[in-house]
C-alpha cells in the first residue's frame, strides 16, 4: 500500500528473488520513461523501495505521482 510521507509517495515491494525484483524494476523503468517521470528507488536483493515526488513542485506529491503509482501497482500485479 502506498503511503504519503514527507511529501512523497512511498511503497516497498518484496519478491521471491533478485531476478523477479529486477524484472519488476525493468517494467517500472519503461513505464516511467514513457511517462517522463522517474522514481527514486533502491533495490537490495529481493526488495524494492520506491519514493515518488516532483522536484519542480518543491518535492511534493502531484498527479504525476498518483498516476505513476497506479501504473507501478499494475506492473506488480502482472508479475
Amino acid at each position: 500500500m502506498w503511503k504519503e510521507e514527507n511529501n512523497q509517495l512511498r511503497r516497498s515491494f518484496e519478491f521471491k528473488n533478485f531476478v523477479e525484483a529486477f524484472t519488476f524494476m525493468t517494467g517500472v523503468a519503461f513505464a516511467a520513461e514513457k511517462m517522463g517521470h522517474h522514481p527514486s528507488w533502491t533495490n537490495v536483493y529481493n526488495k524494492v523501495d520506491i519514493q515518488l515526488f516532483t522536484h519542480e513542485a518543491k518535492d511534493s506529491v502531484t498527479d504525476k505521482e498518483v498516476k505513476l503509482s497506479k501504473e507501478i501497482d499494475s506492473i506488480y500485479k502482472k508479475g
